[in-house]
């Protein structure tokens, strides 16, 4: 059993799937399940079992993976400070981003670092705030983008962006011609909120709580412009960050001021406090931070 077999099934029982494991790594499926096969032969117990259309780790399965995450993400800390020996040559970066954050803050400093580190490659996943967090703490990904507060004794912090949640109404509705609505007036509409892996989500439910009322939540979505589209079909309310209203459509949708009170949307760059960093990494981190400043 070599470092190789073990990342791929890594890779493999984090994605439930050889074909999106293979993509991942730049390989073909055949290849993938080659090398679990040949771990399986090895070991002499399966590690996988199908349920529709996805794989699902056995029990062996599971056992394995508890140790071949250390191995990997140990062996992934080796390649990290070998790289920062050469020099910025060369190097891969893991970055979580919020579907509703990178487009807005982001392609630009991508293109300028890559135009100053052409040979540094950096692969984006889009997740929820909470998946991101989580996932830079466990090693998946060696910086991520979430929505402030996070734990200041795990991740260093660079915030870089402080909005507020605006709120979206269809027009005709009853508050559609209001510069301003308190959100106790919220406690009869119905929500369409991020799902449940969106830190707004959570954000969201907590505030109407401390206003005195739990939400009724009729449609989730990871995709702010369809949660945009629903309300102005009628189907809810929503509360947006300030930054995916100013450019949104309002032929269709009112925009009105969040007040009693103002919910704040925080942004912020994390990084493990106890993990190694490539020099690629640190070097993203120093560069964004620099560009993002000047924003």
């Amino acid at each position: 059993m070599d470092i190789r077999q073990l990342q791929y099934f890594v890779e493999a029982a984090r994605l439930n799937s050889f074909s999106k494991a293979a993509k991942s790594l730049y390989i073909t499926q055949p290849t993938v399940s080659k090398m679990i096969r040949q771990i399986e032969e090895e070991l002499g117990a399966d590690l996988f079992y199908r349920e529709g259309k996805s794989i699902k780790l056995t029990d062996a399965g599971e056992i394995l993976l508890a140790k071949a995450q250390n191995i990997v993400e140990s062996f992934h800390s080796l390649s990290s400070e070998l790289d920062s020996l050469r020099s910025l040559k060369q190097g891969h970066i893991r970055i979580g981003l919020p579907p509703m954050v990178g487009a807005n803050f982001f392609p630009a400093v991508i293109g300028r670092f890559h135009h100053k580190y052409p040979d540094v490659t950096i692969r984006l996943y889009e997740d929820g705030a909470k998946k991101v967090e989580n996932d830079v703490e466990t090693g998946v990904l060696d910086i991520g983008v979430v929505v402030l507060p996070v734990s200041e004794d795990k991740f260093h912090i660079f915030s870089f962006a402080e909005e507020r949640l605006e709120l979206l109404v269809p027009f005709g509705h009853r508050l559609a011609g209001r510069s301003s609505v308190p959100l106790v007036e919220l406690k009869d509409e119905e929500f369409v909120l991020f799902r449940e892996d969106f830190a707004l989500h959570d954000r969201v439910i907590a505030e109407c709580v401390k206003s005195g009322f739990q939400p009724t939540v009729v449609y989730e979505s990871a995709q702010w412009d369809l949660i945009a589209q629903m309300v102005a079909a009628g189907l809810g309310i929503a509360l947006l960050p300030q930054t995916i209203c100013r450019d949104m459509d309002r032929s269709r949708i009112s925009i009105i001021t969040m007040t009693e009170p103002a919910i704040p949307w925080q942004l912020g760059m994390i990084w493990r406090r106890d993990r190694y960093l490539s020099f690629a990494a640190r070097e993203w981190i120093a560069f964004a931070q620099g560009l993002l400043k000047e924003r």
